[in-house]
């Protein structure tokens, strides 16, 4: 029985990220059809485009998202950047594609980063990130881990906790 809290702790940790997908995916799903209209009137969204003032929730969404590099599956990398010009917005580089994205805090408490054109979205859950594609409704890529999240997930794994399911 010494591999049990081992077992344990990666059953809970496949429920977590289940439900977090799917939370993600529903979420995305109902996001509002006037908000993808108004991105498409606005101009090219480039690094250096004004974007809205950010709101306060958008600002303490933005205290949560976590910058730099994450390491995702299949060797690639995704990193994401505050973008200077534009307090609350983030810039998002998958190899030779980048979006500016707005955090929004979800009721579940993942980060959801939203392409300001509506085409992408990065949800950041407590041990890892996936990044989709909205508009074709397929993951661009998953599995994509940033320190904090790594460190989160060890630290399951070291102390799990216990399920809410039973």
């Amino acid at each position: 029985m010494t591999h049990c809290p081992l077992i344990r702790a990666q059953r809970i940790r496949k429920l977590a990220l289940t439900a977090g997908l799917v939370v993600g995916m529903v979420a995305g799903s109902f996001a509002s059809p006037m908000a993808h209209a108004a991105t498409k009137k606005a101009p090219k969204a480039e690094k250096f485009t004004l974007l809205p003032e950010a709101t306060v929730e958008q600002l303490e969404a933005a205290e949560r998202v976590l910058t730099g590099r994450y390491e995702c599956e299949f060797g690639k990398r995704v990193s994401v950047d505050r973008n200077d010009r534009n307090r609350g917005y983030f810039n998002l580089n998958l190899g030779k594609q980048s979006w500016v994205m707005k955090p929004v805090l979800s009721s579940t408490g993942a980060i959801r980063l939203e392409d300001i054109k509506g085409r992408a979205l990065l949800l950041q859950i407590l041990t890892k990130s996936m990044l989709m594609d909205t508009k074709v409704g397929r993951r661009l890529v998953d599995g994509c881990v940033h320190e904090v999240q790594r460190a989160a997930e060890q630290e399951l794994l070291r102390n799990p906790q216990p399920s809410n399911l039973q």
